[in-house]
């Protein structure tokens, strides 16, 4: 759900995956390659190094209260005439809207109309998301308040407050969960024959395989660590999972603490039942047998085998979280790699910021992990078992179609039906017209990924530049690039290895295609390259062509079926001319650029969208129809919604789907009577950018890779294409149109800032889903309806 374009392949899909630290801005104004893409009003917006997106930097009251230049030719003075002032208290604070949607992640799973495994998959969600936002945002949080550094957000919540209120919503909404599991889900699961059962539930038979299975696979990777003068205290590792053991000493009485890692390269959940025995669950599901027990389950009750000749006086399960909030000193661009990997060593390290315990820990137990763990007692989480409930991921693994959604098989593109995409007919098509691709709906697989393998192996073909944020670990992009090095081909990459815990794995890509013949480019210093774009060069009859693909999602195939983004694949000479001047920033000294299709941040996005909020404002006073549209993953940024503000005032419309973190406050009169702000949840994540302008059949639309954020805006690369086609314009303006219409199944939000969930219509019948509906026009296409 974390979390961003997090985030964080399943169970992260809904996070966002989302967040950061300081460092002096002197890091950011002596990067020379910064210096090409930042004007001076934007530098002056940077307060250092973006560790995703943290708030609290210096001068963040002070952009809550400036506005963008306003045009001069623009009157944006009041309706009724006086001046316009912008009241206190008109943002959302970040981090509660954050909850906000992380209960709507959790409201899915409570949703007795979705299949079972899916509501399982949804809490797993909930519990990866909240993982990611203690690491990073809770933690930067307490960090910054031990230091004593901490400043008050736009929302005007002051810090300390801030982080009582944090806890006191997490700790409600994890009750409500683990009430929910015990209550409702698992009793479903029940009735359809899965049961998660304790070791007091199993018959001998059953017992007798779990033990047989403990000594085979799980004994010899276990290793009991003992507290006492002779060993220290152990480090405990962040999001494991671990038993805290007392046992008692026969001869002297003395109780001692010992604690048992759960091993993580086991599954969590153990299939049993009568002439099945201890089994992989999907072999369990063959069988016909249904029950499973926990891992900590199964080795509390053998944990004499551990400590043989001392009594076993309690063991209770506990999980810690630690801040991983990287911070990475980028004094120079050629050490920018060995600083990260010094950064990833340490952050394994940081401190503890929460503590989960089985409700019934003992005092004596919770004392000691509070004492020696050095954390505070209101981050102490006592909890029903199991705890960590992202193994509700693994139920939904079970091989049981009826209990999850139906297939979805993504069509071909509507501009490339009838492509071979593994021939060059793919470039010939690309030439006729712009093509716009809308996943999970279209398919990845004969449309980016067949773009780039085609040019990978096409010998007209003579460059690839691309960017890669986040991909998997089978990448066949990577491959394709890898391949046209190795083929003579001129390949670059732009490989951001400051991607949220992906860092590792950027790196080892990094050095593969390095190994292959790839110029790789690590990013760039103070900034994030998060656009996603590819360039191909293709030497035709007529002179070099060059191919663009420009996204809103990563080049990532297995997120690609799960992750709803848009693309365009042109070959518009603007839009070529516009990327070959942002790889050429990117990738060495190239001046300062000026671009025709494109607006890149931190130069020109935030700016450009202001101006063209003031230009519906105009329309709108001169009497003339206007509307504006958003659709994006979070919509934080002060100068953008203060914008907004005064287009409500102005009387202009405005339409925003948001899908996770929401500062802008609806439906205030005298302030936002005109926004309306709706959100979607469902079976592929929310995760493209559109922004429309104009009204309907008269619109401007762009889509691109950056959310309304201040990193995004200020402390990333990104860039956003203008779709120029007038059926894709239509097309993309409806997606808005239709996701906020009071007749699509969506969460409200309210002027009250609460979110209230929209299912049904006022005579019962369900309302429509956006997505089901995608996925029907997908089908009936494909079948020539």
């Amino acid at each position: 759900m974390a979390a961003d374009d997090t985030a964080p392949a399943p169970p992260d899909r809904h996070g966002d995956q989302s967040a950061p630290a300081e460092t002096p801005d002197f890091a950011v104004e002596t990067a020379l390659a910064a210096e090409m893409l930042i004007p001076a009003s934007a530098r002056d917006r940077l307060v250092g190094v973006e560790h995703e997106d943290w708030e609290y930097d210096d001068d963040a009251d002070a952009r809550a209260r400036a506005l963008v230049d306003v045009p001069a030719d623009v009157d944006l003075s009041h309706p009724l005439g006086e001046d316009w002032p912008l009241p206190d208290g008109r943002f959302a604070d970040r981090e509660l809207s954050w909850l906000d949607f992380n209960q709507r992640v959790l409201e899915q799973s409570e949703d007795e109309a979705l299949p079972l495994l899916e509501r399982a998959w949804f809490s797993a969600i909930f519990s990866s998301n909240l993982d990611e936002f203690y690491m990073v945002r809770v933690a930067g949080l307490k960090s910054r308040l031990s230091a004593g550094i901490a400043r008050t957000g736009a929302s005007g919540i002051e810090p300390r407050r801030l982080l009582d209120a944090l806890r006191r919503r997490t700790r409600d909404l994890v009750e409500r969960q683990a009430r929910g599991l015990r209550k409702t889900l698992l009793p479903a699961l029940a009735d359809e024959g899965v049961h998660l059962r304790r070791w007091d539930d199993l018959d001998d038979d059953a017992r007798t395989e779990l033990t047989r299975y403990f000594r085979r696979q799980i004994f010899p990777v276990l290793t009991p660590l003992a507290v006492d003068p002779s060993h220290p205290f152990p480090y405990i590792s962040g999001l494991s999972l671990n038993l805290g053991v007392v046992v008692k000493n026969p001869l002297t009485g003395k109780l001692h603490f010992a604690r048992v890692k759960v091993p993580a390269s086991l599954p969590r959940l153990v299939a049993v039942g009568p002439g099945c025995g201890a089994v992989p669950l999907t072999r369990a599901v063959d069988s016909g047998a249904f029950d499973v027990i926990t891992l900590e389950d199964v080795i509390r009750v053998h944990l004499d085998h551990l400590f043989p000749g001392v009594e076993i006086v309690e063991a209770h399960a506990f999980r810690v979280t630690r801040n991983e909030d990287l911070e990475v000193e980028e004094g120079d661009a050629e050490s920018l790699l060995a600083a990260m990997e010094v950064g990833l060593q340490r952050r394994r390290f940081g401190p503890v910021v929460r503590l989960e315990v089985e409700e019934t820990v003992s005092p004596f137990v919770l004392d000691f992990l509070v004492d020696r763990l050095e954390i505070e007692p209101a981050d102490v989480f006592a909890l029903p078992a199991p705890l960590d409930l992202t193994l509700c991921d693994e139920l939904h693994d079970l091989d049981l179609p009826r209990l999850k959604y139906r297939p979805h098989v993504p069509g071909t593109a509507l501009g490339l039906v009838g492509v071979d995409p593994s021939t060059p007919d793919l470039f010939a098509r690309i030439r006729e017209r712009d093509v716009l691709l809308h996943h999970p709906y279209d398919s990845f697989a004969t449309s980016v990924q067949a773009f780039i393998t085609q040019a990978a192996r096409d010998p007209k073909v003579l460059a690839i530049k691309q960017t890669l944020y986040r991909t998997s670990g089978d990448s066949p992009i990577v491959s394709a690039l890898i391949e046209a090095a190795q083929s003579g081909k001129q390949v670059v990459a732009i490989v951001e290895i400051k991607a949220r815990f992906d860092e590792e794995a950027n790196i080892g890509w990094g050095r593969q295609l390095e190994r292959a013949g790839v110029h790789v480019v690590y990013g760039m210093v103070g900034l994030k390259t998060h656009c996603k774009l590819s360039l191909v060069v293709r030497s035709e009859d007529d002179g070099l062509r060059r191919y663009c693909h420009v996204g809103t999602g990563n080049y990532h195939p297995r997120t690609a079926r799960g992750y709803e983004d848009l693309g365009l694949l042109t070959c518009d000479r603007d839009v070529a001319q516009d990327l070959t001047r942002l790889f050429n920033q990117l990738s060495g000294y190239a001046p300062r650029s000026t671009f025709r299709r494109l607006l890149v941040a931190p130069l020109s996005i935030r700016d450009g969208l202001v101006e063209r909020i003031h230009g519906q404002i105009a329309r709108r006073k001169a009497g003339g129809d206007a509307w504006i549209g958003i659709k994006v993953n979070s919509a934080v940024d002060e100068a953008v919604i203060d914008a907004l503000y005064r287009a409500s005032q102005a009387g202009v419309p405005v339409d925003i789907q948001v899908r996770g973190i929401c500062a802008i406050r609806a439906g205030v009169p005298g302030l936002s009577e005109n926004i309306r702000v709706r959100s979607i949840l469902g079976r592929f994540l929310e995760h493209s950018r559109i922004y429309a302008f104009g009204p309907q059949g008269a619109e401007e639309v762009w889509i691109g890779s950056a959310d309304l954020m201040h990193r995004n805006l200020d402390r990333r690369v990104e860039a956003l294409v203008r779709i120029v086609d007038p059926d894709q314009v239509s097309y993309l303006a409806g997606l808005i149109r239709r996701g906020v219409d009071d007749s699509t199944a969506s969460w409200a939000l309210r002027k009250s800032d609460k979110w209230r969930r929209r299912a049904t219509a006022k005579d019962g019948r369900p309302l429509r889903d956006v997505q089901a509906e995608l996925m029907a026009e997908v089908a009936a296409r494909s079948h020539g309806r």
